[in-house]
């Protein structure tokens, strides 16, 4: 909760000081932000309508690197190096780091020969101590190397600047999350009326049954109490006409 706090503080800070450059200086301020070691989220400070007016200017460069920074990849950096400016050694860990991001969103099990390529590493051991040093001590994951596998396995790893496309179908998911939660409440509900509809009809049919069976004793007592007055009467004629002979 600390480290959240601090990374909106820095946000808020970047948002407010970008809100009042423009031109050369604004320029530095991306150059500031996309190499902070502790930032990893962009979309507020892109979002800065300053921001917006570098855009068909000399420093109109520096726009596409923040936004690069916040939606991109080093392997989006080195198929348009060629119209962006050389990045510096904290620009290019800071992409990198994003870049690991960027696949955990997908993956919880990353294979090393994928992340060599995507990063640009060359061998295990830069890769490993990459993933250890700034990754895993950064903060941004949480996971397992397994060297017997070649994989790294992700527990658990920062979110990034969501593209605005990727918004609206987080929105929709949500939307349909929504129905879905409605269509089981309702059917929940349903069950619970008929759950209660049961018990009334059990209640009611163990009613029924015990009448009954009060009923059947009622009966059996007044046949039993029938059968010991004919008893007593037959036994009574006997012995009268035994008494006549």
């Amino acid at each position: 909760m600390d480290i959240e706090r601090k990374h909106a503080e820095l946000i808020d800070l970047f948002v407010k000081q970008a809100a009042v450059l423009d031109g050369p200086a604004l320029a530095g301020l991306v150059l500031e932000v996309t190499s902070h070691p502790s930032l990893f989220a962009f979309s507020e400070i892109l979002s800065v309508p300053n921001l917006a007016k570098l855009e068909g200017t000399q420093y109109s460069s520096s726009l596409d690197v923040l936004r690069l920074f916040a939606y991109g990849t080093w392997g989006d950096y080195r198929s348009n190096a060629g119209s962006l400016p050389a990045l510096s050694p904290d620009q290019v860990r800071k992409l990198k780091q994003l870049s690991v991001l960027t696949l955990a969103e997908t993956n919880k099990v990353l294979r090393y020969n994928q992340l060599m390529q995507e990063l640009d590493v060359s061998n295990v051991r830069e890769l490993e101590d990459f993933l250890i040093n700034e990754c895993m001590y950064a903060g941004i994951v949480r996971g397992k190397l397994d060297q017997l596998r070649t994989c790294f396995e992700v527990q658990f790893a920062a979110g990034r600047d969501l593209r605005p496309e990727q918004l609206n179908n987080m929105i929709q998911t949500l939307s349909n999350w929504l129905d879905t939660s409605d269509n089981l409440l309702y059917l929940i509900q349903e069950k619970i009326k008929w759950a209660d509809t049961m018990s009334e009809a059990t209640k009611k049919h163990r009613k029924e049954i015990e009448d009954k069976v009060e009923e059947v004793k009622k009966s059996l007592k007044k046949l039993n109490t029938l059968s010991r007055q004919t008893w007593t009467y037959e036994a009574m004629r006997t012995c009268s006409l035994n008494m006549e002979d």
